[in-house]
């Protein structure tokens, strides 16, 4: 099982008002799906999304990753499991504009304290697979939306994780982009077996998943294959 909500609630206080973001939400996410979790703005998908990722807690409830309750871990174990277990990718891609392609790409490994020979043939390689070896010395903002967003793809590819998140991947790219942007993901995950799962509303991304979660006002209404 690569994750499992157990009657998850989450709320926040703004000022002196509750917001309800999810209620009672339970699912499992075998190994190796392709998931896309569905909903309008404020239906409660980004935080279902940050959840199954450990970026946020639950008010009430239980995430289980990769078979590890997470509910009673510090923020050190969090991080630590985020790093070898998850990788991130935002639709703002959140890369760092001063470093080249290979530095961006190589940084999480740093975090790891991966050997430089080590680091060096994993970000290689995971750049070949997306087509960007001829651009590794280039600095981000020197790159289309595209080629940024297949920066920010092997940044969370190189560390090997077993999931990927995904919240609107495509939002801020034009529909060709998208769409090769898509190819990419769906032959990684079929190719290294690579749990994905994306927020979004982009039909073109639910048409390629082979389930789909939709939610609304924090709850599931619906759980197709």
């Amino acid at each position: 099982m690569a994750i499992r909500l157990l009657d998850i609630s989450k709320e926040y206080l703004l000022g002196k008002t509750t917001v309800v973001a999810l209620k009672n939400v339970s699912a499992d996410i075998e190994q190796g799906e392709f998931v896309s979790v569905v909903g309008p703005s404020g239906s409660g998908k980004s935080t279902m999304l940050n959840l199954m990722g450990a970026l946020d807690r639950p008010t009430t409830g239980q995430v289980v990753i990769n078979d590890i309750n997470i509910s009673d871990m510090k923020d050190k174990q969090l991080a630590r499991l985020r790093r070898t277990n998850i990788g991130f990718i935002f639709q703002s891609f959140n890369l760092i504009p001063v470093l080249s392609v290979y530095a961006n790409v190589e940084f999480p490994l740093l975090l790891m304290k991966k050997k430089k020979n080590e680091r060096r043939e994993r970000v290689m390689n995971i750049l070949a697979s997306v087509g960007l070896t001829d651009r590794i010395k280039h600095k981000t903002e020197e790159l289309s939306g595209g080629q940024r967003q297949r920066v920010a793809i092997a940044r969370a590819l190189v560390t090997d994780p077993r999931i990927i998140l995904s919240d609107e991947p495509t939002a801020n790219l034009d529909s060709k982009t998208g769409q090769e942007i898509l190819d990419l993901m769906q032959r990684l995950n079929e190719e290294k077996k690579v749990t994905l799962i994306y927020a979004t509303h982009d039909v073109s991304i639910v048409s390629r998943a082979k389930r789909v979660i939709n939610i609304l006002d924090g709850e599931i209404q619906s759980d197709d294959t």
